[in-house]
């Protein structure tokens, strides 16, 4: 498991598979005002995060440089790296925080243009949200960047849900996402539910009926209660897996997608997956065996340009 990131991707949208989206109540997208101190158990977590941080931070983790010349990587790397990241799930469909079984899946992501909305909770300071904002909203540009796809911060009808919430708005929680995906399984609601300490922030995005690899909606939960380098880690890892890149692997580097905590923010390496994912010659549904020719082809084209 991540120290930050939970790819349940392919589990919501085997969930989902069956079943079409309901077009939620976006109506109902209104931040609850900021409630007064925290409770205890709110206080209690956040020094448990912000103890996590001081010593990953000691210990030169955490990094925010995006790698460098001691990080090196080819193309040979980055093919590995994409099929273990793109194809493969951390999590068994339907079976909660139990591992998958290691078996490759198909290619997921976006064809509809993604459209993020940003929510808190009760218990998030007024302060907090505004940095929240800010930090989403330059992520989402980078990321339209990157992927050169139409990914946007937008209130109307959004169909990617960033929740910023704490151990105090827990009862609130499902109640949202059941708001937000009417039809979600019982078993993906549970997830957010009894999300446990060990677990930072998660994201689960759904596809539709008649395509169960081309996602259609994402919810992204990210406590409150971490400190700012871990909430920011947070919103990048969730953000980025929710796009598609639902795995981790030890062998990434420089990656976000390793459980080793060596880096906060999405690296170079990271923005070349995402390139790639979004390139399209590559569609929803194809195999690894299918992918990986267009693959060779467009790291071969690396040393001419951008992928």
């Amino acid at each position: 498991m991540g120290l930050f990131g939970l790819g349940l991707a392919a589990l919501a949208a085997c969930d989902m598979a069956k079943a079409p989206l309901g077009p939620g109540l976006e109506a109902q997208h209104v931040d609850q005002p900021a409630s007064n101190a925290p409770s205890a158990v709110s206080q209690a977590l956040a020094g448990y995060y912000a103890t996590l941080e001081a010593d990953l931070l000691a210990r030169g983790l955490l990094r925010t440089d995006g790698g460098g010349p001691d990080t090196p990587y080819d193309e040979t790397d980055l093919l590995r790296n994409f099929e273990q990241i793109v194809f493969y799930d951390e999590y068994a469909s339907g079976g909660g925080f139990r591992p998958s079984a290691g078996r490759a899946g198909r290619l997921r992501k976006w064809q509809e243009p993604v459209r993020l909305s940003v929510e808190f909770g009760a218990s998030v300071p007024e302060a907090q949200r505004a940095d929240d904002r800010r930090t989403v909203a330059d992520y989402v540009a980078r990321l339209a960047r990157i992927t050169r796809h139409p990914i946007t911060l937008s209130d109307t009808n959004p169909n990617f849900h960033v929740l910023f919430m704490g151990e105090d708005d827990r009862d609130a929680i499902p109640v949202r996402i059941r708001q937000i995906v009417p039809n979600i399984g019982e078993n993906t609601l549970a997830i957010f539910r009894t999300m446990p300490r060990s677990i930072h922030c998660l994201v689960v995005a759904f596809s539709g009926e008649g395509n169960d690899h081309a996602y259609r909606r994402a919810v992204a939960l990210i406590r409150a209660e971490h400190p700012p380098l871990l909430r920011q880690s947070c919103v990048h890892e969730e953000l980025a897996q929710g796009l598609g890149l639902a795995d981790d692997s030890p062998e990434a580097r420089p990656s976000i997608f390793n459980d080793d905590d060596e880096f906060a923010l999405l690296t170079s390496h990271d923005e070349i997956l995402l390139r790639l994912l979004y390139n399209p010659a590559l569609s929803p549904g194809m195999t690894p065996d299918e992918a990986r020719p267009i693959l060779r082809r467009l790291l071969a084209a690396r040393a001419g340009g951008p992928v």
